[in-house]
């Protein structure tokens, strides 16, 4: 079992494993979250499996949210917030024991937010940052890994020619699109995704979303989204929320076409949330 203490970037190796590749890259175990006296989450039950898309589906305040920061922990930062049973497990391991360093957590589960945050700093120095952050300091490298992670993110071919200049100056979908260059040049195994398309017009969101689909090849992907059709164009597997409940999970396409739960079945519809 791989100590989240002590992660390091998933090896080949370890990738091309038949038994590593059959394990869930998230477990969620009969999970209750509290903030202070207030319930957030009952008795949450979720695997969530490797190079896939989950969609986290549900009305405003349903607790979607707040589990997709259960996984890296940040929800660390709010006064008594927490976990008051059960377990969440990334590689096998509890993410939630004190030994677990959540700075290292957070390398290996990457955050792209709802509202595009690009630091104060040329684009280059916007992708380097993390790297500068971990130690990285040959130059080779780190300019290597600024080029990869902007032409995974779709974005080299647009800004390749004006690296050096302000993030400030490209537009809101060019900005999602660089926080995800950001995040994935330091490698993690896991990005999650807090409605990464909602403050993007159209045109922006169709190519977040072909990059979604594009990125699972090689990252897990958690995704929360109010938007049904979002969920079912870039989505394999769907988590229905509501009240804090997880009423249903499965298939995308089963999701939505065939759900089993009423519930679910008048939520996908339109006929609430």
């Amino acid at each position: 079992m791989v100590s989240l203490a002590d992660f390091k970037p998933e090896s080949r190796e370890r990738i091309a494993d038949p038994a590593h590749a059959l394990t869930p890259a998230i477990e969620v175990d009969h999970v209750d979250f509290c903030y202070g006296a207030s319930r957030a989450l009952q008795d949450i039950t979720l695997d969530i499996p490797r190079h896939e898309v989950m969609a986290f589906i549900g009305p405003s305040g349903c607790g979607k949210s707040t589990l997709l920061r259960c996984f890296n922990r940040m929800n660390d930062v709010i006064d008594a917030a927490r976990v008051t049973k059960g377990h969440i497990r990334i590689d096998g391991s509890d993410i939630n024991l004190r030994t677990v360093d959540a700075i290292r957590l957070r390398q290996q589960v990457g955050m792209v937010f709802q509202k595009s945050n690009p630091f104060p700093r040329s684009i280059y120095e916007n992708v380097a940052y993390g790297l500068r952050i971990q130690g990285m300091r040959d130059k080779h490298l780190i300019e290597e890994r600024v080029h990869w992670s902007l032409r995974v993110s779709a974005l080299w071919d647009e800004v390749k020619d004006r690296l050096e200049t302000s993030a400030f100056g490209l537009s809101g979908g060019q900005q999602q699109r660089l926080c995800i260059a950001r995040t994935i040049a330091v490698k993690p195994s896991i990005i999650l995704m807090d409605e990464p398309c909602s403050a993007l017009d159209p045109v922006a969101t169709l190519k977040i979303e072909e990059l979604i689909t594009h990125l699972k090849e090689q990252f897990t992907i958690v995704i929360v989204t109010h938007n049904m059709q979002q969920a079912t164009r870039c989505s394999d597997q769907t988590a229905f929320f509501y009240l804090g409940e997880l009423i249903e999970h499965g298939a995308t396409n089963d999701i939505f076409s065939n759900p089993k739960h009423a519930k679910t079945e008048e939520y996908v519809s339109g006929r609430f949330g």
